[in-house]
């Protein structure tokens, strides 16, 4: 296997592109939900009228939502420390185990290095919770299985 102190940094890199890209599309999403919301304000249609800003106001809520869930990962993602060389799992640790390759940050899903697989895991997902400080040979339980540690970077 590569250096896995560079395998931490170009996971950690794609969360970020992954947290980029989530600020990025609420926020063009925002954008035009707020500009459709001031067109349709310019309208004055009766009741119609009134059914489409409360449905326009609805979207932008919602669309700033999702901005501050994506900011709220790009703080959480800011607190991990790649560098970390703990032997135990802690936030910013690469684990193998017996299931696969987890890189223990923010939830951002699968990621792929080189053809080779790591789940992005927040350290409060039940995975994390599971295996938190776990060292090489532990093993961790969660939902009635049994996770073996294998490695930890």
């Amino acid at each position: 296997m590569a250096n896995h102190s560079e395998i931490k940094k170009q996971l950690y890199s794609q969360c970020q592109d992954y947290v980029e890209k989530r600020i990025q599309i609420a926020t063009e999403a925002l954008n035009s939900s707020q500009a459709s919301a001031n067109d349709e304000s310019k309208s004055t249609a009766g009741d119609k009228h009134d059914t489409g800003k409360a449905m326009m106001q609805i979207e932008v809520e919602q669309f700033s939502r999702q901005l501050a869930e994506a900011q709220k990962l790009k703080i959480e993602l800011s607190r991990v420390n790649i560098s970390n060389s703990n032997s135990t799992v802690v936030l910013g640790s690469l684990v193998e185990t017996d299931k696969g390759f987890y890189f223990i940050s923010i939830s951002a899903g699968k990621l792929e290095i080189n053809t080779k697989h790591y789940f992005a895991a927040s350290i409060s997902s039940g995975f994390a919770q599971a295996v938190k400080g776990l060292k090489k040979g532990d093993k961790g339980h969660l939902h009635g299985s049994v996770i073996e540690i294998l490695n930890v970077w």
